[in-house]
């Protein structure tokens, strides 16, 4: 059992955390309940383990455009519509591709600051803190424009209390869920869809390991597009495949400056799990009904801005 397992398995032991895909028959049912009433996200079988072979470029549909370049000095960096054809939509359509970006934070190397060059971004969105930014400046696309927006509204990135009841995992899912709930947060989001919306041009968002507030966003933006909410689920998780050597690192660094325990507490604060992003998405039910609501009232979007993100999404 790696160490992220084990941390799960000590909280759910301590009542804390549910066993990893147990939904009570009462909330499963109101969460079916949700995707159908919500006109951005639905729940569709059939996108299951060759969505990453899909996305590479070879399962979905063809494109005009190339496969997103793997960049190592920024191992999280991927097109939010996915490869090949793009993401499919639950009405037949597809998620255009090289319009909006996702990555980490933009430590590139020159190299691969000389092929992101090439994708003629227009504006990159930091979604870091006043911390986070002081510490590593992002190096810039050539002719971008930078924008920060500090979407949680704290100084840093805080870390979870030693003896935080359920761990890392709980901590992780409520940082989630203070993404639907807090007030600082759903005027920081809704000031990234509406600045996506509004600007012309190839955009990108990031933030430090462009997983958690970078993936709210990509979450948003596909859901919109009416992706299924399986693949938006899929393409959260694709941070484990891109980032798995950082990851290892991070992983590698705590064991040894720390010790055995401590990273079996810290663990899953390096990764993605399904809980995470499910947290959220459950969060939004409960405190709006729907992800329609959750937009406008939310977050304060018009219809016309999430008019608009569609359209520049959907092929």
């Amino acid at each position: 059992m790696d160490f992220t397992a084990k941390a799960r398995l000590r909280a759910t032991r301590s009542g804390n955390v549910r066993p990893p895909g147990f939904v009570p028959n009462g909330e499963l049912a109101a969460r079916r309940a949700f995707l159908k009433g919500s006109a951005s996200v639905l729940l569709v079988s059939g996108f299951g383990s060759s969505l990453l072979a899909a996305c590479g470029g070879g399962g979905v549909s063809s494109s005009d455009l190339p496969d997103t370049p793997r960049l190592a000095s920024v191992d999280n960096f991927r097109d939010i519509g996915g490869a090949g054809g793009g993401y499919p939509t639950v009405d037949g359509r597809q998620v255009r591709r090289g319009v909006f970006y996702r990555s980490n934070a933009l430590t590139l190397s020159t190299a691969d600051k000389a092929v992101i060059d090439t994708l003629n971004i227009g504006s990159v969105y930091d979604l870091r803190t006043p911390g986070e930014v002081a510490r590593s400046a992002d190096v810039m696309p050539a002719g971008a424009a930078y924008v920060n927006i500090n979407v949680t509204g704290e100084s840093d990135n805080p870390m979870p209390p030693p003896q935080m009841p359920g761990g890392a995992i709980a901590w992780m899912e409520s940082a989630e869920r203070a993404y639907v709930t807090g007030a600082a947060q759903r005027a920081g989001y809704g000031a990234v869809l509406s600045q996506l919306a509004d600007t012309p041009g190839v955009q990108l968002v990031h933030s430090t390991a462009g997983k958690d507030r970078t993936g709210w966003v990509a979450a948003l933006l596909l859901s919109i597009a009416n992706v299924p909410l399986d693949v938006i689920m899929q393409d959260y998780l694709l941070t484990n495949t891109y980032s798995a050597v950082s990851i290892g690192a991070q992983v590698a660094a705590v064991q040894t400056q720390s010790g055995a325990a401590a990273l079996a507490q810290d663990a899953p604060l390096y990764s993605v799990q399904e809980s995470f992003l499910q947290a959220g998405f459950d969060q939004v039910q409960a405190s709006y009904g729907t992800m329609s609501s959750y937009l406008t009232v939310g977050l304060g979007l018009s219809q016309a801005t999430i008019d608009t993100l569609h359209d520049r999404l959907v092929v």
